[in-house]
């Protein structure tokens, strides 16, 4: 099984820490999203909407990380993983809430030089304000380890490099520690200072 990813990719990312939690591996190709070889025709060819994380296993090529996260659930009989109601909720706000704020926040310090704008930030904010309290009162999103702590794991983890701060959530910072202390945990690479668009 190939992965085609890039290391400041969340979206690749959270492939990469699921594959590692249930000890599955797989090849990693990384894909140079500075280059734009994500938007070359051979690329297009897995995925014409140019983006990574695309995995490639015998005939099965799929694109958007969290229909791979499903998939790999469903081949290596991870049931405990899986949606139900709860986790498929988490998986479209991490498609939604999450993308247009935190990871749209990074994304637009580490690849340009134009500000977050302010719409950004507030959503960034209002999602960790319900992460938050969620969290308070459970140690996982849905009550239990799932693919939806898998999904929201990274660009939270990293929304400092988009400039949000996470001091007054203590719950979330908590949450991403239990995370980081799992069994084969993966870190998520963690951007230089300085860096920017090439």
């Amino acid at each position: 099984m190939l992965l085609y990813c890039h290391p400041l990719s969340g979206h690749s990312h959270r492939v990469r820490l699921f594959l590692s939690l249930i000890n599955q591996r797989v090849e990693l190709v990384e894909v140079d999203i500075r280059r734009g070889e994500q938007k070359k025709n051979e690329f297009l060819k897995m995925n014409r909407l140019g983006q990574v994380p695309v995995q490639s296993d015998g005939d099965v090529v799929l694109g958007d990380s969290n229909a791979i996260l499903i998939y790999l659930a469903k081949k290596y009989r991870r049931a405990d993983w899986l949606p139900d109601a709860q986790v498929q909720r988490w998986l479209s706000i991490a498609a939604g809430e999450l993308a247009y704020g935190m990871a749209a926040a990074r994304r637009t310090r580490l690849f340009s030089a134009k500000p977050v704008p302010g719409d950004v930030t507030s959503r960034s904010y209002a999602l960790l304000k319900v992460l938050d309290s969620e969290l308070e009162i459970r140690d996982w999103l849905t009550g239990k380890l799932t693919l939806a702590d898998i999904a929201l794991y990274a660009y939270v983890a990293r929304a400092s490099e988009g400039g949000i701060d996470l001091t007054d959530y203590p719950y979330v910072q908590a949450w991403l520690r239990r995370i980081e202390s799992l069994p084969h945990f993966v870190p998520f690479f963690k951007t230089p200072p300085g860096l920017s668009a090439a």
